[in-house]
């Protein structure tokens, strides 16, 4: 049992019931002593209203939200035309085109071991170039489309802030950057790495020959599925890398057709293809096709790098299954979580606007 002690009044409170009361005494924010209708004992009721929490939540929002967006507007005005070229108020991407690298580099690590900080460090920092280098050439061959686009006007390329010969040299910098970050890996990697630059350059203009142009940024986001294995081991064990490269080109056709049909009315009127005008009411369908085949191939990617004849890597393997079990209980519960914070902020901004 707990004593809870309110100016004069004492109340005695069963544990069972402290936790409720007590959240709910924490989401409220206290008012002191306006005056007024203030109960003996000089402490305001004001402190026991929910109406009193919306305020608090958006103080926290402002205090601690820390968004890309905020922080490229918050740049001088000079830089800032760069930061949203290379797309850095989106860092999205650059997650897409960091994770299947950091996919490979976990697989490739020795048994019991983590993967290497290292190589996750240098990937990373890879990723955010080549992303910004990939959204400098498509803003630069793409400057007409973007004008006609509303959702792409305000570019900085297409709105005339930034020059061609501007864009230019930004690209040139951040691939001299990437080619710095490459040449810290292993000859058989800086080859392979090498390679994947003709996709980087090219996929800007298969929207304008084909509906599948979220195939060809399948296979160069996830490039990287590729290199992180060879810049761990040396080479690229194919039976591992190649079911996994696949699983990451299928993932980015699901997610890259959800974005296309963003635009799709607008791609129709100035002519541009994607999978999402190919496939059209049949999007669901095509998409549980390719969520099967993703998994199948980081099921058939897991599956060799096990030893059937060492019993002691059986066993590693067996037993990671309950940390595979863990990982989807705590993304359901962190889901349920996330959905449940994003509603209580939505409700705030409505009762606030």
């Amino acid at each position: 049992m707990l004593t809870v002690k309110v100016g004069a009044l004492k109340k005695v409170v069963h544990h069972g019931a402290c936790f409720s009361r007590l959240s709910a005494l924490s989401r409220c924010s206290v008012d002191r002593d306006r005056g007024s209708g203030a109960p003996p004992g000089g402490h305001s009721w004001t402190a026991l209203l929910p109406s009193a929490r919306p305020l608090r939540a958006k103080e926290w929002r402002r205090a601690f939200s820390v968004s890309a967006a905020a922080s490229v507007n918050r740049a001088p005005a000079s830089v800032r035309p760069y930061l949203r070229l290379m797309r850095a108020d989106k860092p999205i991407g650059t997650w897409l085109l960091y994770l299947p690298c950091t996919w490979s580099i976990a697989l490739a690590a020795e048994p019991g071991c983590l993967p290497h900080l290292g190589m996750l460090t240098l990937f990373g920092a890879g990723a955010v170039l080549m992303r910004g280098a990939g959204c400098t050439i498509n803003d630069m061959w793409d400057k007409d489309f973007d004008r006609k686009v509303s959702r792409t006007a305000t570019r900085p390329i297409a709105a005339g802030d930034l020059s061609q010969m501007q864009a230019l040299v930004f690209l040139g910098g951040q691939l001299s950057l990437a080619l710095g970050v490459l040449l810290c890996l292993n000859y058989y990697s800086i080859a392979l790495g090498a390679a994947s630059l003709c996709l980087v350059v090219t996929y800007p203009l298969m929207k304008r020959v084909t509906y599948w142009p979220q195939l060809v940024l399948g296979l160069t986001f996830n490039w990287g599925a590729l290199l992180g294995w060879s810049a761990i081991t040396g080479s690229c064990d194919w039976s591992v890398c190649l079911p996994l490269y696949f699983s990451g080109v299928m993932w980015t056709l699901i997610y890259d057709t959800i974005y296309a049909h963003q635009d799709k009315e607008d791609d129709i009127k100035i002519g541009l293809k994607s999978t999402a005008l190919m496939f059209r009411e049949q999007t669901k369908p095509w998409l549980v096709g390719f969520t099967a085949a993703m998994m199948a191939g980081l099921s058939v990617a897991g599956i060799y790098t096990l030893d059937i004849n060492k019993p002691e890597d059986c066993w590693k393997k067996f037993v990671s299954n309950r940390n595979l079990g863990l990982l989807l209980f705590l993304g359901i519960v962190v889901g349920n979580l996330w959905k449940e914070r994003r509603e209580i902020l939505l409700q705030d901004e409505v009762q606030t606007s």
